[in-house]
């Protein structure tokens, strides 16, 4: 590993979040040379800017599908807001929108108990779950088309997550699970369209990362879950709400 430039895509990370702004992800493209390398990016800013939570936290965790290696990130506590929401002046340089599934640990876990986890046993662990909105940004001036490494190393290009309200967690039958969101005057409706067909799929994996290098995830920490809808343009000045039919609805206004 490269510490030099772990701290060199970190510290663009920094200016750009400072500056309100984005940097050039061209300068950086062939920098990283592995996710392990992102995810130091992810603890250096972490660290930076205070973001390391002691107990409970929070974190997104998907894929494009069940064949690929699932990626995650631990979110700011900040830009995180309880359903209806308003997102005042918050900083966003772009603002994309996915409909999730939130699902919240009931018992913390440590990095032996993860390692054996299968799909059941992750599962069993959630105690609730909520309909989620996170507002999709970016601190490059590419947004989605910079190299998949600097979007892992910027949060997966998080930008801020609305939680609606709890409900207790049971299986599903998410192929048939309805969502729909609203942008705006704009609809946009889906059915059992979750990349990974279950939001409690990547658990296990999620775990896994997360409890790395013997550390330890708390009960009540969070975990989003990924989209339904891929991404949905919105602008300043939208109202977007969320709805899954039997679990909930989520809001927010740009």
């Amino acid at each position: 590993m490269t510490s030099s430039n772990i701290d060199r895509v970190a510290q663009a990370l920094l200016s750009a979040r400072s500056e309100q702004g984005c940097a050039d992800a061209e300068q950086f493209a062939t920098v990283l040379e592995n996710a392990e390398q992102a995810y130091a990016v992810q603890s250096a800013v972490a660290h930076a800017l205070g973001w390391q939570a002691t107990g409970a936290g929070y974190w997104k965790s998907g894929g494009a599908s069940r064949e690929a290696v699932l990626t995650h990130a631990q979110l700011p506590p900040a830009g995180v807001w309880t359903s209806p929401a308003h997102a005042g002046d918050w900083p966003f340089t772009w603002r994309g929108i996915e409909a999730e599934i939130a699902l919240r640990l009931g018992q913390g876990v440590d990095a032996a108990q993860a390692a054996a986890l299968d799909y059941a046993g992750a599962a069993g662990l959630i105690d609730v779950m909520a309909v989620s909105i996170e507002v999709v940004d970016s601190r490059w001036r590419q947004y989605l088309a910079a190299p998949a490494l600097l979007k892992l190393a910027d949060l997966q290009s998080h930008g801020a997550l609305v939680l609606g309200q709890w409900r207790d967690y049971a299986a599903r039958d998410w192929a048939a699970q309805h969502c729909r969101v609203r942008i705006g005057t704009q609809t946009i409706e889906r059915r059992g369209t979750h990349a990974l067909g279950d939001p409690a799929f990547g658990l296990a994996a999620w775990l896994r990362h997360a409890t790395r290098d013997g550390r330890r995830v708390e009960a009540g920490t969070v975990v989003t879950t990924g989209t339904w809808v891929g991404i949905l343009d919105a602008s300043a000045g939208d109202l977007v709400t969320a709805e899954f039919d039997g679990i909930g609805e989520a809001s927010v206004q740009l």
